[in-house]
């Protein structure tokens, strides 16, 4: 399953960009956060979190919407990487297979 993250930082930017990308990386679910990625404590994130499966493949427009800090985003690829599944991060053509 291909699971896509938004992020807006704030209630008054346009997430429309992001869901285009998920539109056509054929997204089969997506999380919309609108909040800051201060740290990981975001409701939709944390939704993800819970639902993502072994084999499924986390996309995000970039690596800025799934963390904002070196070591959120080192535990987070971590935790994803320990549980199967695949993080892609389309700006930065990072891709943890």
């Amino acid at each position: 399953m291909i699971i896509f993250y938004v992020r807006c930082s704030t209630k008054e930017q346009n997430e429309k960009r992001q869901l285009l990308m998920a539109e056509e990386c054929k997204a089969d679910k997506v999380y919309i956060d609108k909040l800051s990625g201060k740290n990981l404590d975001r409701p939709e994130f944390s939704k993800m979190m819970a639902f993502i499966r072994e084999g499924d493949t986390l996309i995000t427009e970039s690596i800025s919407r799934l963390a904002r800090s070196a070591q959120d985003l080192l535990k987070i690829i971590e935790e994803l990487t320990n549980r199967g599944i695949t993080y892609i991060s389309l700006k930065e053509k990072f891709d943890s297979t």
